[in-house]
């Protein structure tokens, strides 16, 4: 809102504008008297011009010898035949004309009646005694020149002189002369024998324009006075717009009462022009005294108007002033209000700014992003000043509303010192910041030198005199660095850097200074070892003979015992050198040993510390780079500055260029990026944050499900000058597709990290965690990489998420041999093969055709179009093909659809089978927790089990699970059989039966072999019996935990390979774990609910009859070492 005083008229301005309204009443006046003298109606001669046409009284400008003007009445006969009404309004006209003080004289009537009779001169004497609205002072009459007429006048007039009742007297003339007396010659017109030239034509025309021009003088001093009247009443307004408004309206005004004034002059010097003709036409002509009344009232008048004029000129420009000083006012508060939203949103920002970095790279972006703040809010800052300024000049330049606008230029000043102060205050902190990182830095560094040196440092080497003491000078010599480097005084850190230091980093100031000194301690104590070895005399072993003095100062012995002792003394002395001398190198090989196995084991953590460095350093890259995009690129996309820059075809395709990046980003940097902070002085362990996080990692599925279509946004639009633009502003010698590819170069980049550090951790506590982490990363690339081609398939009614996770996805050759069909079309199938692109999911697998595509980068990739699908419910597998290690059957519904696929390599094939075989395994699995639940709800004897997910893989939840189960000893229920009470293991040799078939499968061959038999009929099962399942003798893989508890001595896990070798009495089983090396006797009933698949060639179907009916097949142990891992696959 504007300031109320700045509506307030200036007392200068209120001068001006009563002197103007003065004048204005002034010339109202004055065009009002000079326009008529009448007080009741008054007259105009455009109102009454006919009447004065007729001529029948006229003022001529003659005066009396007093002064009083001359009204003549020329001979009119038609004089009587004039109206009442037209005789009184010539008479009231003629009468106003002369000035007040003329009329106030008296008026002189001249009646020229010498062609008239007696009783006209009567008639007219009467109507004018009667009419005549003025004074009179003399009536003189002409009378009638005929002799009859002049003697009847004479004796009328002496006898009717009381009915004339004429106030004034009435002098009779005979003759033009005896007028003369009464009135000189010049003050009469021709006709009377006088001199005076009248036109009474032109008389009439300059009554008409004085008058008019009076008439419009007197409508241009009330418009004046109006206007002036709006101008000082008006109330500014207090915007802007409005102001401006109203400057416009008014100087629209303003220029329209100038040219009413101008045109009213131009009026008036033209009607003075012809008043003044005559004497420019002859020097001897004069005006006569209306005339000369006439020039004076339009002189007065154009003296007037000019003086108003000048007095509304005057009025104008302080008001016009004060409108454009409003304006000003209105700008600069509009201004102001701008300029202020704008530093208190900066100051609001730079309020944000709390955070002073959490490594040294990290305090580097930070001033960068400060100083590109300060680089962005400088012109904010710089428009404060600037409108400061404005203020000022507007403030010396004695602007009417100065008290409104100092405090504004003080408020502006102080907003933008404040604003800088809080920069400076923070470019401090980060200085600060940055210089205690440094000193971290190079404390951290240093202390890794130290450790890589003490890990470089051969041992072997160090055990000779000169070798300890070369490595004591190389010790010594590294030492003496740490002057520059580490950090000498902790409590002096928080001194110095106390404004800066919060909890974490006053954390990590603690750890680094703790590493530092642990790393002191370990070159003390090595030092310590090296100076005791520099020490050390080596000094050779010498036999001592007994000295002869000593034996004859014993007593003697018998020679006999003599010998005896002899030889055992020396006996001794040989067996005790011997014996000291390998005890003596046992003990230094033991510490040569525990010195190489140290140096090793410090030699690993300094790789895994540089690993886990270049983890940290490239993760912090990483999201620098990602913000650099988001703010450089993204962010600019809404900027309305760049708009000019962007092609049509960029507009609102912000979300298909960069994907959700800024989410991938806000993950990095808020979560994952502090966590591996977390894991810096235990790189081993970091394989856990992984695990804890790989459920975030599926982002990453979506960011490169997007990238084809902003490749294809990319292409179209790279020429953009505002890519261009943004690039230069950026100053990256790339441009953007090459920083929108580091998400996919990141997530690949993991598995290589974790490889190494893996490498450097296999005797590690954290190695678990770490070979699972990489798993679940490549499980990640390979689920990535699928869906890629998942997005791919075309013609699939359905919904593909419907069918579950996508669990491999690869190109082979497809026969078909299928009951039903025409036999040329089955003879066919089975020689040609079909290219076709298979999608295997849990719930179902997609047969589809490859369709390469024209194009260049992600358009070039292939689609698929959709053929036909197979329901896993009702599909089972041969593994091997007669002909063919590559190849293997899928077949549907009881063999009446049987595809002989083919894949690329063995292993391929390897791993497919053994995928399809989880997957049915998995399926039942499920089937047989159905069956044993419904078995259970009968008997009630036993708990119910929890039944398993039918999904083979549980992504992150499982993993965890895993881990965890993997820290605990293995389930094993003592008391589940007595050890006692089981049979003996079978003797070597004999009860070993185990089933060998051939590797390959005939053709003809449903992938049933001679020993498959039913293991658990559905007949049984709905009938409610409980019994052992039926088994043979061979290698199966445990496909569940063992959940109840196997004998002690076994204890096996999903994913064991066991052997099934002979069975015993009371349904047991006796089982060897070959993964353990131990065996067991087994219950019939645990052993077939652990065992789903065996290692031979199998054939698995899961459809055949109902739930808990399964059909196994072990035909063969050709695929036991078949098995391929996943991670191998990859792509």
């Amino acid at each position: 809102m504007g300031d109320r005083h700045a509506a307030r008229i200036s007392v200068a301005e209120m001068k001006c504008y009563y002197i103007y309204s003065e004048w204005c009443s002034w010339l109202l006046s004055v065009a009002d008297d000079e326009i008529m003298h009448q007080d009741i109606t008054p007259l105009c001669a455009a109102d009454i011009q006919d009447q004065l046409k007729k001529r029948f009284a006229y003022l001529s400008g003659g005066r009396g010898q007093d002064g009083s003007p001359v009204i003549t009445f020329p001979d009119y006969p038609a004089f009587s035949d004039v109206p009442d009404k037209e005789f009184q309004n010539v008479m009231t006209y003629l009468t106003s004309i002369p000035s007040l003080q003329d009329a106030g004289i008296g008026f002189i009537l001249v009646i020229d009646r010498r062609q008239d009779k007696w009783t006209s001169v009567k008639a007219s004497i009467l109507r004018i005694a009667a009419s005549f609205p003025a004074n009179l002072q003399l009536v003189l009459v002409l009378r009638p020149t005929g002799f009859f007429q002049r003697a009847l006048s004479d004796l009328a007039f002496k006898f009717n002189r009381d009915d004339l009742k004429m106030k004034v007297p009435v002098i009779m003339l005979s003759s033009v002369p005896e007028l003369h007396g009464y009135i000189d010659k010049s003050q009469l017109t021709e006709d009377l024998g006088g001199t005076l030239d009248y036109c009474h034509t032109r008389w009439l025309c300059h009554r008409t324009a004085i008058e008019s021009f009076a008439l419009m003088v007197k409508q241009t001093a009330q418009m004046l006075q109006s206007f002036g009247t709006e101008l000082a009443e008006t109330e500014l307004p207090n915007d802007v717009q409005s102001t401006s408004s109203v400057l416009c309206a008014h100087t629209e005004k303003k220029d329209k009462a100038k040219e009413d004034m101008r045109l009213a002059l131009d009026e008036g010097q033209s009607i003075l022009e012809n008043i003044r003709e005559p004497l420019a036409k002859s020097g001897e002509q004069s005006l006569n005294q209306d005339e000369l009344d006439n020039q004076t009232t339009v002189q007065r008048l154009l003296a007037q108007l000019n003086e108003t004029e000048a007095a509304f000129d005057e009025f104008w420009a302080k008001h016009q002033q004060k409108l454009q000083q409003c304006l000003q006012l209105r700008h600069f508060e509009q201004d102001f209000r701008e300029v202020k939203s704008s530093l208190d949103a900066l100051a609001q920002k730079i309020a944000t700014f709390t955070d002073v970095g959490n490594s040294l790279a990290h305090a580097e972006h930070l001033l960068k992003d400060l100083a590109s703040f300060e680089e962005k809010s400088s012109a904010s800052v710089k428009r404060a000043h600037t409108l400061s300024l404005e203020g000022e000049k507007l403030i010396d330049t004695k602007h009417y509303a100065v008290d409104s606008i100092r405090p504004k230029c003080h408020e502006l000043q102080y907003l933008c010192d404040q604003f800088a102060a809080e920069v400076e205050r923070r470019r401090g902190l980060l200085s600060k910041s940055l210089e205690l990182h440094g000193l971290l830095e190079a404390s951290m560094k240093w202390c890794d030198e130290g450790i890589y040196l003490l890990a470089s440092q051969p041992v072997d080497k160090c055990q000779s005199q000169d070798g300890a003491e070369a490595a004591l000078q190389e010790i010594e010599k590294f030492l003496e660095t740490g002057a520059e480097n580490k950090i000498q005084e902790l409590n002096k850190i928080y001194q110095d850097y106390e404004s800066i230091l919060t909890k974490d980093l006053m954390e990590h100031v603690q750890k680094v200074f703790q590493k530092q000194e642990g790393m002191e301690e370990m070159f003390h104590r090595r030092q310590a070892s090296l100076k005791k070895l520099a020490a050390k005399q080596m000094r050779p072993v010498q036999p001592v003979a007994p000295r002869p003095e000593a034996l004859t100062k014993s007593p003697c012995p018998s020679p006999g015992s003599r010998r005896g002792s002899e030889n055992s003394s020396e006996g001794s002395t040989l067996r005790r050198g011997p014996y000291r001398r390998a005890k003596s190198e046992a003990s230094e090989g033991r510490q040569g040993r525990s010195s190489s196995t140290g140096h090793e084991e410090e030699s690993l953590a300094v790789l895994r510390r540089h690993v886990m460095n270049e983890l940290l350093d490239t993760e912090r890259v990483y999201v620098e780079e990602l913000l650099c995009v988001l703010e450089g690129y993204a962010a600019e996309l809404d900027n309305p500055l760049m708009a000019h820059l962007m092609s049509p075809g960029l507009q609102n395709k912000k979300d298909i260029l960069f994907g959700n990046m800024e989410e991938i980003y806000h993950f990095h940097n808020r979560i994952f990026l502090r966590e591996l902070e977390e894991y810096t002085d235990c790189p081993e362990l970091v394989g856990r944050c992984f695990l804890e996080r790989m459920e975030e990692f599926q982002i990453y599925e979506k960011y490169c499900q997007n990238k084809p279509r902003s490749e294809s946004l990319w292409r179209q639009c790279s020429d953009c000058p505002f890519f261009q633009e943004c690039q230069r502003k950026l100053d990256h010698k790339l441009s953007l597709d090459s920083y929108l590819l580091k998400p996919v170069q990141r997530i690949t980049k993991y598995q290589l990290l974790l490889k190494e550090m893996l490498k450097y951790s296999k005797s590690c506590e954290g190695a678990e965690d770490l070979q699972e982490a990489l798993s679940s990363i490549l499980g990640i690339l390979k689920a990535v990489n699928d869906s890629m081609h998942l997005i791919a398939i075309t013609g699939y009614d359905g919904n593909l998420s419907d069918l579950g996770k996508l669990l491999m996805q690869g190109s082979f050759s497809v026969w078909t041999d299928h009951k039903k069909g025409h036999s040329k079309v089955k003879d066919l199938a089975r020689f040609k093969p079909m290219q076709r692109h298979l999608f295997l999911h849990e719930k179902a697998v997609l047969f589809c055709k490859k369709r390469e595509e024209n194009g260049e980068g992600y358009e070039k990739a292939p689609s698929y179009s959709y053929k036909q699908s197979l329901n896993m419910a009702a599909v089972g597998i041969t593994e091997n093909v007669k002909g063919d290690v590559r190849k293997f059957e899928i077949w549907y519904n009881a063999r009446e659809e049987v595809y002989i696929v083919q894949a690329p390599t063995p292993e391929v094939k390897a791993a497919w089978v053994s995928e399809i075989r989880k997957v049915l395994t998995s399926q039942l699995q499920a089937c047989r927790e159905a069956s044993q639940h419904r078995t259970l709800e009968q008997s009630q004897s036993l708990p119910l089990p929890t039944p398993p997910s039918t999904s083979p893989s549980k992504g992150t939840t499982r993993n965890i699970k895993k881990l965890e189960e993997r820290k605990t000893d293995p389930l094993s229920l003592e008391g589940y059989m007595s050890p006692s009470s089981l049979p003996k293991p079978p003797e070597k040799g004999r009860g070993w039966s185990k089933t060998s078939h051939p590797l390959e499968a005939p053709e003809d061959n449903d992938g049933w072999s001679s020993a498959e038999e039913l293991m658990n009929s559905s007949d049984a099962e709905e009938e409610g019996r409980v019994g052992p399942r039926k088994l043979v003798p061979g290698k199966y893989t445990v496909v569940v935990d063992d959940e109840k508890g196997s004998p002690e001595a076994l204890a096996v896990r999903n994913g064991d390979m066991v052997e099934v070798v002979q069975e015993g009495d009371e349904g047991l089983w006796y089982v060897r774990n070959l993964t353990s090396s131990k065996e067991s006797w087994v219950p019939a009933s645990s052993l077939s609910a652990l065992l789903g698949v065996s290692g031979s060639a199998q054939c698995l179907s899961s459809s055949e009859s109902s739930a808990g009916s399964t059909l196994l097949s072990a035909s063969s142990s050709c695929s036991e070492s078949c098995g391929v891992p996943l991670s191998d696959l990859q792509g």
